[in-house]
């Protein structure tokens, strides 16, 4: 019985970290995929409105109707949890010009930088 379960524990020990560097990266590819979407909702916005949402705005213009945005046809998110990431984190988003935004996941660590699944993840790139 003992060694039953010493071969057990060995082949768990072996898997588990292949196991958890598997579900790193499927959720750094399920959070770019959110970006992605949420980028493409940003777009249906400004093709809606003729603007981005200002930065005082932000990404809840995609869910609730802001007060001068003309054209509003939304939401075009179904809810705010969609723009949360896979790490429960926010969706950051980031404004240029009047012809440039970003949406950015702070990835696992939810911190700026990173390597890895730790690292940044930007839509549009």
């Amino acid at each position: 019985m003992l060694v039953v379960i010493a071969i057990i524990g060995l082949i768990a020990a072996v898997l588990t970290p292949s196991l958890m560097g598997q579900l790193g990266r499927a959720r750094v590819k399920s959070a770019q995929l959110q970006l992605e979407s949420v980028a493409a909702a940003v777009e249906m916005f400004r093709s809606d409105v003729g603007r981005y949402p200002t930065a005082g705005e932000g990404l809840a213009a995609l869910v609730d109707e802001p007060a001068d945005a003309e054209g509003w046809t939304g939401p075009y998110l179904k809810s705010a949890s969609a723009l949360k990431d896979p790490w429960s984190g926010q969706i950051l988003y980031r404004t240029g010009d009047d012809e440039t935004f970003g949406v950015v996941s702070l990835g696992s660590d939810r911190k700026e930088g990173g390597t890895g699944t730790k690292r940044d993840l930007v839509a549009p790139k």
